[in-house]
């Protein structure tokens, strides 16, 4: 076990970015195509194709994700992992055409730093190739790929991946990009929120404070509400329906605020994915699921402490501290 996403089989994880632009690209890609839904609970969320993983609906493979940075910009990203993925052969089959099935969504690093004066097209559709091409089962924390430009309330944000497994031997894995107007932090002090959920000292081992500071329950945020989103990625190598996905989902989103204080703002993007790579049957379709969804939680919260605890202070006027640098 890596304590990644990739502890899964059959998923890969890449990333690209650009230092003078301060943004980046991760895509999540599956080795074959895996049953997906998604949960948004952010009030503003930027997104392509998350409509036809409500399980109603018609298709059940998809082939890749990708998390941007950029804002509306960064969906072209999914476009860069959509045309590796062609290249690949794969894709939803209509006759002999096929089309790549790559939901994406997009966090705001505008104003993180670096030079955003793209020409005439912004460049996140060749990160989101470079991304999807370079993918691989070990991979970069903190400061990389759509955690580049990253940040939250005090600290810089970035990508954390963790997993787990449960007693049925199933592997469940997270990647989260965090990008959270609100603190993952306990008021002003070291200690992350997700301490009661961390394994093998993965951020810090600093554990909870002895007792809560005074401002422990002042809500901060970063100056503007717009700047913010937080993205995850969970998948399974469990056997589960579309709409078992979407309540791996809903209830994964359950870390979200095990981990960060204020969370599912009016202008954060908040969404998890979940899939599943159809590798192991369920023992119980609902007991099962439960334990299931319970640990995906747990593991999503700590992946989006290790994001903030691996991260890097970006080389620009006015950027963020990192976690090390204020506490290490």
């Amino acid at each position: 076990m890596r304590n990644l996403i990739t502890d899964v089989a059959g998923v890969r994880v890449g990333h690209a970015d650009d230092k003078k632009l301060a943004s980046g690209v991760t895509a999540v890609v599956f080795d074959a195509p895996v049953v997906a839904s998604v949960d948004v609970r952010g009030g503003g969320p930027g997104t392509r194709e998350t409509a036809l993983l409500d399980p109603a609906q018609t298709v059940e493979g998809i082939d890749a994700i990708a998390l941007s940075g950029g804002s509306a910009f960064g969906l072209d990203a999914a476009s860069g992992v959509q045309a590796f993925m062609r290249e690949q052969g794969r894709g939803f089959a209509v006759r002999e055409a096929r089309v790549p099935i790559v939901p994406g969504a997009i966090l705001f690093d505008l104003l993180a730093g670096g030079d955003k004066n793209w020409e005439r097209y912004p460049p996140y559709r060749e990160l989101g190739y470079d991304a999807a091409r370079g993918a691989g089962i070990d991979f970069e924390l903190g400061s990389a790929g759509a955690g580049l430009g990253a940040s939250t309330a005090g600290l810089k944000g970035g990508i954390g991946s963790a997993s787990a497994q449960t007693r049925e031997g199933i592997t469940i894995g997270a990647v989260a990009a965090v990008n959270a107007a609100g603190s993952v932090t306990i008021g002003s002090g070291p200690h992350f929120w997700a301490a009661p959920f961390e394994q093998n000292k993965e951020f810090g081992g600093r554990g909870s404070p002895s007792t809560f500071p005074p401002d422990a329950l002042e809500p901060r945020t970063k100056g503007s509400m717009r700047e913010n989103t937080t993205l995850a990625v969970i998948v399974t190598d469990a056997l589960l329906t579309k709409a078992q996905c979407h309540r791996l989902a809903v209830m994964a989103q359950t870390g979200l605020p095990r981990a960060i204080y204020p969370v599912h703002t009016p202008l954060d993007g908040d969404i998890v994915f979940a899939a599943a790579t159809g590798k192991k049957k369920l023992a119980d379709p609902l007991l099962s699921l439960t334990e299931l969804g319970a640990i995906a939680a747990n593991v999503l919260a700590r992946a989006i402490a290790r994001g903030v605890y691996e991260a890097a202070a970006l080389p620009f006027p006015g950027s963020m501290p990192s976690w090390k640098d204020k506490f290490g």
